[in-house]
């Protein structure tokens, strides 16, 4: 009865059936020990089988083993080949401020002048997205406020510009230089805060943030003196030689801005009080730069080498006299606002690198 057991589950196991002989008494030992051995066979055929591997698997199987083989095998013998190398041999780039006396790492920012580009353009754009007139607010602000103080001056009857060229010519040229001024400053002193996320994220020269700034500013500029070239053909205004000296005073407002900018931004990064203080210290600075008005016209000759101090006075006096011909800038006053201009620049540029170390972490 076993043996009847057996052989069925056996068969049972197997694809391939043998026709069912249940064991009986007169079998020999012999018989039983042949049909168990058969049964094992067709069970073994039956795995195989029902594994799904065919003979030409097995053997592209074994020929990719061997080809990983030899190619572990080359591999070893081109690194026993290659010379050994420590890695004392391997030069170690570190990124981050520099130490020591150098203010300016001029091939630093050289490297970086892509992302200097990026910036500006997307300052630019954000600055007159989803605006509904878009970059003409570069020209509407500058002349609703020559417009405004037009109207104010002829109100009270007073002229605080000389008398034989038009307040709008000789005001918009005062205009035009203390925007961008006021502008470059008031934007860059925010400009580490505001990239707050890509200064805390990856190193590059920070200086690259206020310089970004400055360049959207200078686009406004250049708009607002196309602006002034229409006005000043509006009004009959042709300009004097002088023009070829524009570039200069343009390039000492640009610094000029640019030290003021670097003072606030790093100031900004450490105290967020700066960001209420600016705009307040750039309404007194409009009345105190001759943006709407002539110096020698209001300003006492005896306090001009104070007036000077401003470095803006020599800014805007210069441009007008380069633009409309008017009384040129005294050489004491050149003087005085060169030398303002650099007491801001080089020991901005000392506080700046000094905050730009630990900015990452206090900002």
């Amino acid at each position: 009865m076993w043996g009847d057991t057996f052989w069925r589950t056996d068969v049972a196991l197997c694809p391939l059936s043998l026709p069912h002989l249940p064991f009986t008494s007169a079998e020999t030992t012999t018989k039983r020990t042949v049909r168990y051995s058969l049964c094992q066979l067709f069970r073994r055929l039956s795995i195989f089988h029902c594994s799904g591997r065919s003979l030409s698997a097995r053997v592209e199987q074994r020929e990719r083993a061997e080809e990983r083989v030899a190619l572990n095998t080359a591999e070893g013998d081109i690194l026993e080949t290659m010379p050994s190398r420590s890695a004392a041999d391997f030069p170690v780039r570190e990124f981050g401020p520099e130490s020591g006396w150098a203010l300016v790492n001029f091939p630093e920012l050289w490297n970086y002048r892509e992302l200097g580009w990026v910036l500006a353009k997307r300052d630019f754009q954000v600055r007159y997205r989803q605006a509904l007139i878009g970059m003409a607010w570069a020209i509407v602000q500058p002349l609703a406020t020559v417009l405004i103080f037009d109207v104010l001056f002829r109100l009270i009857q007073a002229r605080p510009t000389q008398q034989q060229l038009p307040f709008v010519v000789v005001s918009l040229c005062g205009i035009l230089p203390w925007q961008l001024f006021a502008t470059t400053l008031r934007d860059a002193s925010d400009s580490l805060v505001g990239n707050r996320e890509l200064v805390t994220k990856t190193y590059f020269p920070r200086l690259i943030l206020p310089i970004s700034v400055m360049l959207t500013s200078i686009v406004d500029f250049l708009i607002g003196c196309v602006v002034l070239a229409v006005v000043c053909w509006i009004y009959g205004v042709v300009p004097s030689g002088n023009i070829v000296f524009l570039p200069a005073f343009f390039f000492l407002a640009a610094v000029t801005a640019l030290a003021g900018g670097i003072w606030f931004s790093a100031l900004n990064a450490l105290y967020r009080d700066i960001h209420y203080i600016v705009p307040f210290l750039l309404q007194i600075g409009l009345y105190m730069s001759p943006a709407l008005y002539q110096s020698e016209v209001v300003i006492p000759e005896r306090w001009q080498w104070l007036y000077a101090l401003n470095p803006m006075v020599v800014v805007i006096e210069g441009f007008r006299w380069s633009v409309l011909g008017t009384e040129p800038p005294q050489l004491g006053m050149m003087i005085f606002s060169t030398v303002s201009a650099l007491a801001l620049w080089l020991p901005g540029l000392y506080f700046f690198k000094r905050v730009e170390r630990v900015v990452a972490d206090q900002i």
